[in-house]
């Protein structure tokens, strides 16, 4: 069973309103904004990834949901495998430094003890407040796909950690993603809908089109590279659908109005239509999907 078919049994169940009918990346009670996130070694971080990124990363992946809520952190819940003393020790260490930098106080958890040489499975649940909550499914016909920041960095940066050589700064974007708590802010009261792009861009823009029931058209052309992976992995076509299906930016990923004007640093990547589905073209030229839009959980 794949995540989607996986996803579709859960709503056979009973579900909570605030659950949305599991269309959604968080859940909201009495005015809060709720997310839950695991990483599993081997598939979101590599073992020799330094404990203190691991915990880093953990925490920024579920603030980002956050983000995309227009949601202020208000604490976290962590459950944890213990393994041996130093890098839990380190984990520890990186969690201190990621909590305090994103001003969210830890409320508690579970610990648990896993079989020797089982990989590490880490989870936190993240809760926030004070959101506007943009929906991903409230995209409409004629509005603009738009994106934070540069797409692809931490793609590179999984490469860089893997053994090849390049920037710090494409390595730092895959173990330590800043999630952009101050962006959804801004904008969760202005879009549409939004959502933040954890498995690949054109993979995330295609939910949101299918959540929104319309189809989405998307300019390579357009997709926002930084300097540093135009040197690292080049700019033609190949690099920015590379860049598009990578996963891990934790970007915002949002739609709102033809005439939108962002209050903070984004690109008009591509449009809604009415329709169904994803469409790719390369500066007017139509481009094929690839036979891999991001990732996907399923074995």
């Amino acid at each position: 069973m794949d995540e989607a078919g996986f996803l579709a049994a859960l709503r056979l169940l009973p579900l909570h309103p605030g659950a949305a009918n599991l269309r959604d990346d968080t859940a909201h009670l009495a005015g809060l904004t709720i997310t839950t996130d695991t990483i599993v070694e081997g598939a979101h971080f590599l073992a020799s990834d330094p404990p203190e990124d691991v915990a880093w990363k953990l925490l920024a992946t579920n603030l980002s949901d956050l983000a995309a809520k227009g949601a202020t952190p208000e604490g976290a819940l962590l459950n944890y495998p213990l393994s041996n003393d130093g890098w839990d020790s380190a984990f520890l260490a990186g969690l201190d430094t990621a909590l305090r930098h994103c001003a969210c106080p830890l409320l508690g958890g579970d610990t648990v003890t896993l079989p020797t040489g089982a990989p590490r499975v880490l989870t936190l649940t993240a809760i926030g407040r004070d959101a506007a909550a943009p929906p991903r499914s409230g995209a409409k016909a004629g509005d603009g796909l738009w994106a934070t920041g540069t797409i692809g960095n931490a793609g590179a940066g999984l490469a860089i950690a893997r053994g090849e050589q390049g920037p710090a700064e494409l390595l730092a974007a895959y173990r330590r993603p800043q999630p952009r708590l101050a962006e959804g802010r801004a904008l969760a009261p202005l879009v549409h809908a939004m959502m933040d792009i954890s498995d690949g861009l054109l993979i995330d823009a295609a939910r949101m089109a299918a959540a929104s029931g319309i189809a989405v058209a998307i300019d390579l052309a357009t997709v926002p590279l930084s300097d540093a992976l135009r040197t690292f992995g080049g700019d033609d076509r190949a690099a920015r659908l590379a860049a598009a299906t990578a996963g891990d930016d934790y970007q915002l990923l949002f739609a709102a109005a033809p005439d939108f004007a962002p209050p903070v640093a984004a690109t008009r990547i591509g449009s809604f239509v009415s329709g169904t589905g994803l469409t790719l073209t390369d500066d007017g030229e139509p481009v094929p999907l690839p036979s891999r839009l991001g990732f996907e959980h399923r074995l």
